[in-house]
């Protein structure tokens, strides 16, 4: 009786004394071959987590939006099937690691890392099809039954950390929001030599005093943007470069750390605007600020200066950006201090923003 097979060029390895296999599989095969079918089995009958459907979209978008630079990682997948390895005969020698992997199409394929990929490269198919002769690599394991690709899903996962906020947007050159907060660094000359490229956290030790993530956060505020919006005006661009400059230029503790005439741990341990909530504050204060007509943020800004920034002032900052002495950026106490500047430079407060502060009143 005549088998049907899938053949993939292979590459054979060897991993804690087992054999698997890696092959380049076409993208328009992967939704073929990859099946999910496990969304309505208990957990402790899947090898997966349940398919997330609204990663799908982002993550497909990726592709189609990004056809010359995107890139995946293997999807690992087990085969419960009787394959064969047929080595590769080259000029008479026989090499062991190098041949063709020969898989039944009767044969089940459980993904044990990469479903959302998958998941991903079907969708993208549907609206380009000719992604369907690109490549994806699969690592391939002969299944050895339901256990062990449990415990393959655990190890993969387990080990996997995300790298930190401010390494991401680094590193992110297709992001037009990432573009302008590593520029505003460049040319702002107070974030120049104090900003922390790599770090969410800042150590007591360290030199800097603010994050790559928290100028981030606080230009996102200032631009009302989402981390969705990949689009950057040059006008938009302008005026945040513009306004994070007139920023710096009104904080004296910022500009004294930067000459390095102050400490920034003196700065972090007595001061609310050395942490990245007054980052972010500040810019939802600049939003205000230039969507209000006859407000000119320049001259605004000055006020800042103005503000009793210290900690030891808890009848000021303690239940907005403290509680029980310690900076907090919870929702309630990023609108509660953002409040708080408003009314200090006389702008109004939001419907939202007045049932905050009505609440912390009453709780007070």
């Amino acid at each position: 009786m005549q088998t049907y097979e899938y053949v993939f060029t292979a590459l054979k390895g060897r991993q804690a004394g087992r054999e698997y296999y890696v092959v380049m599989c076409p993208l328009k095969l992967v939704p073929k071959i990859f099946l999910f079918q496990e969304g309505e089995l208990p957990p402790e009958l899947r090898a997966q987590r349940v398919l997330n459907k609204a990663r799908i979209p982002e993550i497909a978008n990726y592709i189609l939006t990004n056809r010359t630079g995107y890139i995946f990682s293997s999807i690992t997948a087990s085969i419960d099937g009787d394959v064969f390895f047929e080595k590769l005969n080259h000029n008479g020698e026989i090499l062991d690691d190098i041949g063709r992997l020969r898989i039944p199409m009767d044969a089940r394929f459980v993904v044990n890392d990469g479903q959302h990929r998958r998941a991903a490269i079907e969708e993208a198919l549907k609206e380009q099809p000719d992604l369907g002769d690109e490549t994806i690599s699969v690592v391939f394991f002969i299944d050895v039954g339901l256990k062990k690709s449990q415990q393959m899903f655990a190890d993969l996962n387990k080990h996997a950390v995300r790298p930190s906020k401010s390494l991401g947007i680094l590193y992110d050159h297709r992001d037009s929001l990432s573009n302008l907060v590593k520029e505003i660094v460049d040319k702002v000359a107070v974030f120049r030599n104090l900003t922390e490229m790599e770090k969410t956290t800042i150590s007591n030790r360290s030199t800097k005093l603010f994050t790559l993530s928290g100028i981030y956060q606080g230009t996102l505020c200032l631009l009302t943007k989402n981390e969705k919006s990949n689009h950057i005006s040059p006008q938009e661009k302008e005026i945040a470069i513009d306004f994070w400059r007139t920023v710096c230029d009104n904080m004296r503790d910022w500009k004294l750390a930067a000459e390095k005439k102050i400490s920034t741990f003196e700065l972090r341990r007595d001061y609310i605007h050395a942490h990245a909530l007054a980052l972010h504050v500040i810019g939802k204060l600049g939003a205000n600020l230039l969507s209000t007509i006859g407000k000119d943020y320049k001259r605004e800004l000055k006020k800042l200066n103005n503000i009793d920034w210290a900690r030891k002032n808890a009848a000021l900052w303690e239940g907005r950006a403290m509680i029980a002495g310690k900076i907090s950026k919870s929702y309630n106490c990023v609108i509660l201090t953002t409040n708080l500047l408003k009314k200090k430079f006389g702008l109004e407060l939001t419907p939202e923003e007045k049932e905050v502060e009505e609440a912390f009143f009453r709780s007070s």
